[in-house]
């Protein structure tokens, strides 16, 4: 059994993939109504949730891999981990970034602090460090279907941008035989590196209008995030991390998504087409 411990953008994929093959998976969720479609497609569903460990012990029954995804909260993360511990299970197969312990952004520090706690804790893991992803461009699509235009303190940076459901086909490939991926660390990308700029030009092709991309500064970028109601601490996170990615900090392209997943990876133009409703 494989557990996954998330329903959202990798989660979902890598548990539906994995359903795809008929190898048996588990979703532990706090709403089972949110994976009404996963149980349909033949998923387990655990309803249970990351700050409750005797939910997670219940959830680890008879599992032999963990999938572990989450918002990168480390209480949340480290009880998946020990509970994972005591029920001697065999693999971990974790969603990471470009974490680093001393990084000026707060997810990143955690995203360390959580990989720590998973390397001390004896078990066999891989991590999966993905650059940007595609489906963050579609917390901008309500601004791009009404106005026409969106902004960030990303500048003219290039990131090599990755959609989520690639992450996910990773993740159920690795699970679903894990032994030769133990103790190695995948880079996840798109196939090439784009910029805002290149977004907004693939988006004006595709809807046949002109999309317009603004630089903001820092504080603008923070602040139209809470506007738009995300909260506080998120969006000083995002903005600092779109900072960064002005300065080079996302600018790396791997073969990894290919070598993994024997297909290239979705280019951004693939991954809107796809949404292309979301932002008309």
């Amino acid at each position: 059994m494989i557990l996954v411990t998330s329903a959202g953008k990798v989660g979902s994929e890598a548990a539906r993939l994995l359903t795809k093959r008929e190898v048996p998976v588990r979703v532990l969720v706090r709403d089972p109504e949110k994976a009404k479609a996963l149980a349909a497609a033949g998923a387990e569903i655990a309803v249970g949730d990351l700050d409750v460990l005797p939910s997670l012990d219940a959830a680890m029954a008879d599992v032999a891999t963990v999938v572990l995804v989450s918002p990168a909260v480390p209480a949340q993360e480290l009880n998946v981990i020990a509970s994972a511990a005591q029920a001697g299970v065999g693999n971990v197969i974790k969603a990471t970034s470009k974490a680093s312990s001393d990084s000026p952004i707060a997810r990143r520090r955690w995203q360390a602090e959580i990989e720590a706690g998973l390397a001390a804790s004896g078990l066999a893991y891989t991590l999966l460090r993905s650059n940007a992803y595609m489906q963050n461009v579609l917390a901008l699509a309500p601004a791009i279907a009404k106005t026409g235009g969106f902004g960030s303190s990303a500048g003219k940076g290039r990131a090599g941008m990755v959609d989520a459901r690639d992450v996910g086909a990773v993740a159920a490939e690795i699970a679903a035989s894990p032994a030769r991926h133990v103790g190695k660390s995948y880079w996840l990308t798109g196939p090439e590196l784009i910029s805002n700029y290149d977004v907004a030009a693939v988006l004006s092709k595709l809807l046949g209008r002109a999309i317009t991309y603004r630089e903001l500064s820092f504080e603008e970028n923070k602040d139209a995030m809470i506007r738009a109601g995300v909260p506080e601490q998120i969006a000083e996170m995002n903005a600092q991390a779109f900072s960064l990615t002005a300065d080079g900090d996302a600018e790396w392209v791997t073969s990894d998504v290919p070598s993994l997943l024997g297909r290239p990876a979705r280019s951004f133009e693939e991954f809107a087409t796809d949404y292309a409703g979301a932002f008309s």
